[in-house]
């Protein structure tokens, strides 16, 4: 059995497994050399879209500790070769409704893999690039050699080195509620800039939907503000569920029959602390739960109608950029009543991860449209 006390630094694979994972990496990185530049933007932007989706599933099952070491199993590649070590924990904490079962084992270890597979492709990007840039004649991978400069890559690349540390920290410290947030962000923030990165080579290419529109500087205010408006609003949502606290307001649109609920400002929005637990070791109360929640609700309605602004200003400002604002409020409504209905139909886990998804397609029209209307 692993140890259950938190730790910042953990590399459990055994030497064999180890080797199986790198050569496995290799063959995606090999797989990266061979695509278009092109798609393998795309095909990266995509899989991380996937990635957050399948990040709030881990979550929702709670599986992040189905295999309570990392970046292995028990020391294992696979769940089916740490069965033994599965078995004798789920015997420990009295059935397979505890942190560990053979299930949860192989949700978090897909999700593992995924993410390994995304950064092997970013970092085919940035080994690419600087072909590029300082190897231009290079023939062996010819695929190699369009010159997008390396700012981009390289940035790309020490994000999802930054997010695989917060990944590792997520199962070592035990889903320490700002750790686990933290991961979620940056999970958004990767795939913001690969939006961004994406854009940047459609207009490259000379696709007109991804040219800039020249807009009025209090348009692209306001873009931009509804982008900041939403990441505090997906850092709300993310507290709300690595805290466990979604049905803490059980009805809507009011929390558990009132609009003015018993609130703990301060008990709920302290970080550092461990899941479920007050810095001096208490449990959080209800209240506080409560209070998450209701943060969150609070947030929901400045993000919307910071998002209504920006895309009614789109549409005022240029008919070229109707069609986006069009998908900016298509995304939106999705997203309002994706929310309400986790409550309302008691957090299906699907409706719950759905949540999680659109946030992230809400968040990639609004980085398109910021894309547009940049100077």
């Amino acid at each position: 059995m692993q140890s259950s006390d938190p730790v910042l630094w953990q590399f459990s694979l055994s030497t064999i497994n180890a080797v199986v994972w790198i050569a496995i990496l290799l063959l995606a990185m090999w797989m990266g050399f061979k695509m278009r530049w092109s798609k393998l933007v795309a095909v990266t932007a995509f899989i991380t879209l996937d990635l957050i989706a399948f990040g709030a599933f881990v979550r929702l099952t709670d599986s992040g500790l189905g295999c309570p070491d990392w970046p292995g199993c028990y020391g294992k590649f696979l769940p089916t070769q740490a069965a033994t070590q599965i078995n004798q924990a789920i015997t420990e904490q009295g059935g397979t409704h505890g942190p560990v079962s053979h299930g949860k084992a192989w949700i978090e270890m897909l999700h593992r893999y995924v993410a390994s597979f995304i950064g092997a492709l970013i970092l085919v990007m940035f080994v690419r690039a600087v072909i590029a840039k300082y190897k231009p004649e290079r023939t062996m991978f010819s695929a190699a050699r369009t010159d997008v400069g390396v700012g981009w890559p390289l940035l790309l690349l020490i994000v999802v080195l930054l997010q695989g540390l917060f990944g590792k920290w997520t199962v070592t410290l035990k889903l320490m509620p700002i750790i686990v947030t933290t991961h979620l962000l940056g999970g958004m923030t990767l795939f913001a800039l690969l939006v961004w990165f994406w854009m940047r080579e459609r207009d490259r290419a000379g696709d007109v939907r991804a040219t800039a529109v020249d807009v009025p500087a209090r348009t692209r205010s306001l873009v931009w503000l509804a982008i900041a408006v939403l990441f505090g609003q997906i850092f709300l949502g993310g507290w709300v569920s690595t805290n466990y606290a979604v049905l803490a307001c059980a009805d809507f649109p009011g929390c558990n029959g009132t609009m003015n609920p018993t609130l703990a400002w301060s008990e709920a929005f302290t970080f550092l602390r461990e899941l479920g637990k007050n810095p001096d070791g208490s449990y959080l109360s209800a209240d506080a739960l409560r209070t998450i929640h209701w943060a969150h609700r609070i947030g929901a309605i400045v993000a919307t109608v910071a998002i209504v602004a920006a895309a009614l200003s789109l549409m005022r400002t240029s008919a070229s950029l109707k069609p986006q604002a069009r998908w900016i409020k298509i995304a939106l409504l999705l997203q309002i009543l994706i929310g309400i209905s986790t409550v309302i139909f008691d957090q299906p886990i699907l409706v719950a991860t759905a949540h999680n998804f659109f946030a992230a397609v809400l968040l990639a029209t609004l980085v398109v449209a910021a894309y547009r209307v940049k100077p």
